[in-house]
């Protein structure tokens, strides 16, 4: 399993053709308190960057950008149902879906965690 992380702020872990995909400590901790999650459905495609869900907080609403190319093959129902869960756990259960990838060549173009610490000053 190797993970993966974004400048929108988006991890995912990828295993096989599967990727899993949420949103890092960073981002939860910048949005503060969330109360709203949407994702789009199983089935959707999505390409790179384009948005696949939406984030709200008492700060502020932001959006959730596919990390790689691919189809919406699962959402995690617990973010949706309770959001807060998302601060409690973003980069672990409170993920936010899976993509089945398309083009595994666009991870290229990703961060590993040393690189992401170093975009967030960590």
């Amino acid at each position: 399993m190797t993970t993966y992380y974004t400048e929108d702020h988006e991890w995912l872990r990828v295993e096989g053709d599967v990727a899993t995909v949420g949103v890092t400590v960073h981002a939860a901790t910048q949005l503060g308190d969330v109360v709203f999650v949407e994702m789009k459905e199983p089935g959707a495609a999505v390409a790179k960057g384009d948005e696949c869900g939406t984030v709200e907080s008492v700060k502020a609403a932001s959006e959730i950008y596919a990390p790689a190319s691919g189809e919406i093959v699962e959402v995690n129902a617990g973010p949706v149902d309770n959001p807060a869960s998302l601060n409690a756990d973003p980069e672990g259960a409170a993920w936010l879906c899976r993509i089945r990838l398309s083009d595994p060549g666009e991870l290229a173009g990703l961060m590993d965690r040393a690189a992401y610490d170093a975009l967030t000053g960590a």
